[in-house]
């Protein structure tokens, strides 16, 4: 697969690349890694969270209130 960058963002690739002392491929391909293992994470904790409210588990907001205030009291 072949990328290409606006020149602007090249530099600053390039600049950052450096300044990590790995070269901008080996840097980028740690970006795309890191970026999609976020991506999978997040997913899967919105899908759980959705799971949740369609199953009644949430709290209203008076609850929240409710907790939040305990724990600024303790």
């Amino acid at each position: 697969m072949e990328v290409h960058f606006k020149p602007e963002l090249q530099a600053k690739l390039d600049r950052v690349a450096a300044n990590t002392r790995r070269g901008a491929d080996e840097y980028v391909q740690q970006l795309v890694e890191h970026y999609l293992d976020y991506d999978v994470w997040f997913r899967q904790k919105v899908t759980n969270s959705l799971e949740q409210l369609d199953g009644g588990e949430f709290l209203t907001h008076e609850e929240v209130g409710d907790r939040l205030k305990r724990m600024l009291q303790s």
